[in-house]
């Protein structure tokens, strides 16, 4: 993956696209940050006041932002950054892709650029003035859920390596053992520096049989049934959208009746990840890619 454009205060990128402070795309105002829309469940009881509050959840979010192409006296460049704008709208990459999302990325004073995944649902420009350089634009960008990204952040995990560590005798007491990513010094501990639960993408590396993931602190267990020769890999996607098992040859693997890819999330803070696979050589791995994940800007 590319490394992410480092933006200024500002400035913000639309599926690739750069606009606003420094670019000829000028914003007035983005709307829809603020808490998304829920669904709720909630019912009137028949022949009794009240209501009784059922689960709410969470629907996507419409980001609407109000903004206008400016290259004063030059139809051509504005005309130019249009057709830019709707090449991105038209990635078939994600368009014609169930579940597939492009990404707003977003930067505000004193705030680390964050990221809504979804799509661009509408962009409507008034050509009528292109010919002064200026075309205004409506845009609406629908997320897929109510949360906003950070960057994202990997970890490698070898099968034979379960810990940097160790304990050198003869001991001294009393002692304290940590519990911190510092201290304890194991490649399976991950931190979610986001203030929600993210999910994962996890890919073994074989060769190997049977690899199995487990999120020690809720116990939740990914199991891949089969074998990975050298070379090859198997890919879980536990992101809401995608949830998929693939192979690197575009096959897939079969789960285990216990294996929950809906459940398997890192939450806020310090995560304990342990796997294990019937591997001889303990050659194979486990790459963990996440995105740490923010109820709010």
């Amino acid at each position: 993956m590319s490394t992410p454009v480092e933006l200024v205060d500002g400035q913000h990128e639309l599926a690739g696209v750069l606009i606003g402070k420094g670019t000829p795309v000028v914003i007035a105002t983005i709307e829809g940050l603020g808490r998304a829309e829920q669904r709720t469940a909630d019912i009137e009881p028949p022949g009794e006041d009240g209501l009784w509050l059922g689960p709410d959840f969470f629907g996507g979010r419409t980001v609407r932002i109000d903004a206008g192409i400016k290259t004063p006296g030059d139809e051509e460049a504005a005309l130019a950054v249009h057709a830019q704008l709707q090449e991105a709208a038209d990635d078939e990459a994600v368009r014609l892709a169930g579940g597939a999302t492009t990404d707003l990325r977003l930067k505000f004073p004193g705030r680390p650029a964050r990221i809504v995944r979804g799509r661009i649902r509408a962009l409507t420009a008034d050509l009528t003035r292109a010919i002064h350089g200026w075309i205004p634009l409506d845009i609406e960008f629908l997320g897929q859920d109510q949360l906003f990204y950070g960057e994202q952040d990997s970890t490698s995990m070898p099968l034979g390596a379960l810990t940097a560590g160790g304990l050198t005798f003869p001991l001294m007491f009393p002692f304290t053992i940590e519990y911190t990513a510092g201290a304890v010094g194991r490649p399976s501990f991950l931190t979610n520096v986001g203030t929600a639960p993210t999910w994962p993408v996890l890919r073994v590396h074989g060769p190997c049989a049977n690899p199995s993931i487990t999120h020690v602190a809720s116990g939740r267990t990914i199991t891949v049934q089969g074998s990975l020769a050298a070379g090859e890999w198997v890919e879980i996607d536990t992101r809401p959208g995608w949830r998929t098992v693939l192979r690197d040859n575009g096959g897939g693997m079969p789960l285990t009746a216990q294996s929950r890819i809906d459940l398997f999330r890192l939450d806020p803070g310090l995560n304990e990840i342990h796997w294990n696979a019937t591997d001889p050589t303990l050659t194979s791995t486990l790459a963990v890619t996440w995105w740490p994940a923010y109820k709010a800007l």
